[in-house]
């Protein structure tokens, strides 16, 4: 009974222990106990007990079954605790590698984030640098007296006004002349066939009084029939146009044969013996043309600008052959890139800059695709064809000018910062800074600002404001253009949906890449503020003896 009583407490104890280290622990204090217990453990002298213990042994292995029975019952615990083991550290392992990834993206990201916010802050301090090097000038800080700013509008407008009314009525009765010739000279069937012309620019939006006086003219011009143009802009959604010539588009030359439903009569001289049986002989159509002959690119149906102008300058040598007796002044070719860029000569040494620039209209708006520019504005490549809208700008200026105040003073403060930036360009040379990035930004205060402030009282303060939103955006290096994507612009002005709905355009994109040509135009516009008083002062007229100098003049 003592032994008995030994193994039941020997079995509470393997039992607390097993519920204390676990499943590991419980099987090694079983297996002691059953090897403990063993009867080869025992004396011989022992095999042979008395009857009475007998009872006693038959016990002993009852409870060594049950022994067993509990040794095989915890072998299959701990063989099911590894198996699970196993798929917990391999759920743990897969657990690992994806939390390491995770922190490594996170950490990388960072990483990424600290590099641009560096190279945020190099820019910003390189730029702070530019104008710092500059001798940054605030524009509102800059004394320009009200007298002298008031007889420089005086003397321009008078000067200015007067002058452009007579060349401007000169210019449009030569153009005519000119394009009646031209039209003379082209073949109706195999040539383009030009429109009447369109006066832009700053001569025809009054705001022009440098000299010498430019007139800026664009011709629009069609394919012969049974041609016709398709055009490709950049803000389709289907465009494959490269996102470094927004504002352009492609202009796709159709032919006959592709809209004749297979007929060959269209595409190809069958002769006079052969006849069409889907057209009759007074109804067929004519020969369509060669894609040189339509002022294509080679292998395209796209219109190339080069052929266009080599086309336009031959024809406009031509149709003033014709005409040439009939005046008694000189026609030159300015530059031989520039179809229609004319320089007229009179006898008295006057000169008169005409731009006539062939063009193609966009379907039924006054958009104009131009094949260049006449100033230094960013040219873009073939077969790509820049998008002019400088139709709406000129109407949008006259929508302005109507509600205004009378005598406003908004083109005086374009003429006199234009003044002062031809003044700057010809002490330090030319920049990224153009006359139209000057109009633009006025365009862009007359839409943010109360019309009452137009008025000429506010002059200077207008002029400093217009110098100040140039400053800001070279600090920026962006402005955008006032047309594409801007729904300030008045609907009186009629600016077609697909304009207002695209993305602006940034007009100093190029400034973005090119450091140096940004610092150039910075150092610019700052040696052009530092030098406005005086310059403004230098070249404005006095009233003396009831005439005026003209010094004024000899500088313009």
């Amino acid at each position: 009974m003592k032994r008995s009583s030994v193994w039941i407490c020997l079995n509470v104890h393997i039992r607390n222990e097993l519920k204390m280290q676990g499943a590991i622990a419980r099987l090694c204090v079983v297996v002691a106990a059953a090897i403990l217990n063993h009867p080869s453990l025992f004396p011989h002298e022992n095999t042979t007990l008395p009857d009475q213990d007998e009872e006693l042994i038959a016990r002993m292995r009852e409870h060594e079954a049950r022994l067993e029975m509990e040794k095989a019952k915890l072998e299959k615990e701990l063989s099911q605790m590894d198996s699970k083991q196993e798929e917990t550290s391999l759920q743990e392992g897969y657990s690992w590698y994806f939390w390491s990834t995770v922190s490594f993206i996170i950490f990388f990201t960072i990483e990424m984030c600290r590099v641009d916010l560096a190279d945020g802050e190099v820019r910003q301090v390189e730029e702070e640098e530019v104008f710092s090097e500059s001798g940054s000038i605030n524009p509102r800080m800059m004394v320009l007296d009200k007298d002298i700013l008031s007889n420089f509008c005086d003397k321009c407008t008078y000067t200015s006004a007067h002058e452009n009314w007579r060349v401007r009525e000169f210019v449009e009765g030569f153009a005519d002349d000119l394009l009646e010739s031209l039209r003379s000279v082209c073949n109706r069937d195999t040539d383009m066939e030009v429109g009447d012309f369109v006066g832009i620019g700053s001569m025809f939006e009054s705001w022009k009084f440098c000299k010498p006086l430019t007139c800026d003219l664009i011709v629009p011009f069609s394919p012969p029939d049974p041609h016709s143009f398709q055009y490709h802009l950049w803000c389709s959604s289907s465009s494959d146009i490269p996102p470094d010539m927004q504002g352009s588009g492609k202009i796709k030359v159709t032919t006959p044969g592709e809209n004749s439903g297979g007929c060959l009569c269209g595409s190809a001289n069958l002769g006079e013996d052969m006849l069409c049986l889907l057209h009759g002989r007074n109804d067929t159509p004519k020969v369509s043309l060669s894609p040189d002959e339509l002022l294509c690119s080679r292998d395209t149906n796209c219109l190339a600008k080069d052929q266009v102008m080599k086309w336009f300058q031959i024809s406009v040598t031509k149709a003033w052959g014709r005409i040439s007796h009939k005046y008694d002044f000189d026609v030159t070719f300015r530059s031989l890139d520039a179809a229609g860029a004319l320089k007229i000569r009179f006898p008295s040494g006057k000169i008169i800059v005409m731009n006539i620039i062939p063009v193609v209209q966009l379907e039924d708006t006054d958009a104009y695709f131009v094949s260049h520019f006449p100033s230094d504005v960013d040219s873009f490549p073939d077969p790509y064809w820049p998008l002019s809208v400088a139709v709406y700008e000129r109407n949008l200026l006259k929508h302005f000018s109507k509600r205004l105040p009378k005598h406003s003073c908004h083109l005086h403060c374009l003429q006199i910062v234009t003044f002062l930036h031809k003044k700057q360009s010809g002490l330090t040379g030319k920049s990224a800074l153009t006359n139209y990035h000057l109009k633009t930004a006025l365009l862009h205060l007359l839409l943010s600002k109360k019309t009452i402030t137009w008025s000429i009282e506010s002059m200077q303060h207008r002029v400093q404001d217009l110098l100040s939103f140039v400053q800001r955006s070279l600090q920026e290096k962006r402005l955008n253009h006032v047309m594409f994507g801007n729904t300030k612009v008045p609907e009186e002005v009629q600016v077609p949906e697909m304009i207002r709905r695209a993305e602006p355009i940034n007009l100093f994109r190029t400034l973005v890449l090119q450091r140096e040509l940004y610092a150039a135009t910075v150092r610019h516009f700052q040696e052009m503020l530092r030098n406005a008083p005086v310059l403004i002062q230098e070249y404005t007229p006095y009233l003396s003896n009831g005439g005026l100098h003209h010094s004024l003049d000899e500088s313009l």
